[in-house]
């Protein structure tokens, strides 16, 4: 979390000569992120984080209202960094279909520490005329020996008369460009689900894990069911059957591409294979990177945009929001398992045997147990504020009271078997994994006091461990 000012998405994830980098969404001015820049957070082992001073300010033309996300990419000593500009024009525009720049700006370093200037690699005129103004987020790869790059689109089903276009009718993609050499980038072709998935994908990435290729974003617009989307915005991945860059089927008539200079739009997504990363309330902007171990790490923003609830607590004290721990992402008989990096463990104090009621001595914790019951629950109280985790007839709850909460209620998915359970809570964080990673839920929550307890139902036992302070 930031010391001060507002924090949003992670970008530019990487191990570069042996340090990891976070580069994250970054407004030190104030708490309601009123401005965007990128800060930079370093460490040496993924415990021990240093924060830096923020290398990118939105002090260009092509960049001034905003440095928005991006990431990283590594080749030959070189750190690549690649963001999206956001300028919006002067006059009377909705900045949905006119008035506003979406530019792909690239930064480069040999250490990580000290950037080169800002170059402008492609502006509006480099997408395909078909898109609204909303395309962001580059991400990038190496593939066949020629570099490739995803960004999240929102295009119009009517690039012929933009009038009739909304958020109703609008509809997500990812856009793929290819280069030769990292600086002159063209549009390929775009890639989207068979029926409408929202009507704008946000926060593309793309990679392998052990070979199957994985698509993760972002999509806005995505009706709310009982069991899954829940929150105003989704984040998730899907397994596709092929390369991105594979040869791909047509698109179907009605939505096919207008303009003579557009690439055909390849569907090959089937938008019913979704998984959410996260069933929490507070998750969204997830990113991924390699280490040089060779695992493949998840950092999300543990937040969410437009939400119907608040961190005011926080804000008061001048901040708001913060990261996600880092998540080892393993695929497992179709499914990506998520859990805390092993690192970690290294904040572990000494393990304690836990059931019943039990008052605690600190409100920083970890809780494991593979032991249940048909139906249990574990709660977390603070006199009449609590949280309790619910576990009955297939369908796991997470229920905040209503301080506690602060708008947020109660999250509820369907898991026809729950054989394990791991629990790292903070202050005002929780994460939750569920079957060794195979649901996660990610939630702030506000105590009125650090007098809590713990309360096991259903759970014979569940070791606790007290995390040490750095």
């Amino acid at each position: 979390m930031p010391p001060v000012g507002w924090m949003n998405d992670p970008n530019g994830l990487c191990q570069f000569h042996g340090i990891y980098h976070v580069f994250y969404q970054y407004c030190p001015v104030d708490a309601v992120g009123s401005m965007k820049a990128w800060g930079h957070y370093t460490s040496g082992d993924l415990i021990h984080w240093k924060q830096l001073e923020a290398p990118f300010l939105p002090d260009q033309s092509f960049d001034k209202d905003g440095v928005y996300s991006g990431s990283a990419f590594l080749e030959n000593d070189m750190m690549y960094l690649y963001y999206t500009g956001n300028v919006k024009q002067d006059g009377d525009y909705d900045l949905d279909y006119k008035g506003r720049e979406a530019n792909t700006v690239l930064v480069t370093s040999a250490d990580g520490m000290h950037f080169s200037e800002k170059e402008l690699v492609m502006t509006n005129a480099d997408y395909p005329d078909a898109y609204t103004c909303h395309i962001r987020d580059p991400k990038i790869w190496k593939e066949n020996g020629r570099y490739h790059m995803v960004q999240g689109g929102r295009k119009m089903i009517h690039p012929e008369n933009p009038e009739e276009n909304s958020a109703q009718t609008d509809y997500g993609t990812v856009l793929i460009f290819g280069s030769d050499d990292l600086h002159h980038w063209k549009f390929e072709k775009d890639v989207t689900a068979k029926a409408r998935f929202g009507y704008m994908w946000e926060c593309p990435d793309y990679f392998y894990l052990n070979g199957q290729p994985v698509l993760s974003l972002s999509p806005q617009g995505l009706e709310a069911q009982t069991y899954q989307f829940q929150n105003i915005y989704q984040s998730g991945y899907f397994l596709p059957e092929r390369s991105l860059i594979s040869e791909m089927e047509s698109s179907k008539p009605e939505m096919a591409a207008s303009d003579e200079n557009e690439s055909t739009e390849h569907r090959i997504i089937d938008e019913t294979t979704f998984r959410e990363w996260d069933h929490g309330f507070d998750f969204y902007a997830p990113q991924t990177f390699e280490d040089e171990q060779g695992r493949r790490i998840l950092i999300g923003w543990a937040g969410i945009g437009d939400a119907p609830y608040d961190n005011e607590p926080t804000v008061e004290k001048g901040w708001q929001h913060a990261l996600t721990l880092p998540r080892e992402l393993v695929l497992q008989d179709g499914v990506i398992l998520q859990q805390p990096l092993e690192e970690l463990k290294q904040l572990r104090g000494q393990e304690q045997s836990v059931s019943g009621n039990v008052t605690l001595e600190q409100n920083v914790f970890e809780l494991e147990t593979a032991a249940f019951e048909q139906s249990w629950s574990v709660t977390i109280a603070d006199g009449l504020e609590q949280f309790a985790l619910v576990y009955a007839d297939g369908i796991l709850s997470l229920d905040l009271s209503e301080k506690a909460g602060r708008g947020r209620g109660t999250r509820q998915i369907q898991i026809p078997d729950i054989h394990s359970l791991r629990m790292i809570v903070d202050t005002s964080m929780m994460e939750i994994y569920i079957n060794d990673g195979e649901a996660v839920l990610t939630s702030r929550f506000y105590f009125p006091d650090d007098a809590r307890s713990i309360q096991l139902d259903g759970i014979p036992g569940a070791s606790l461990w007290y995390l040490k302070g750095l």
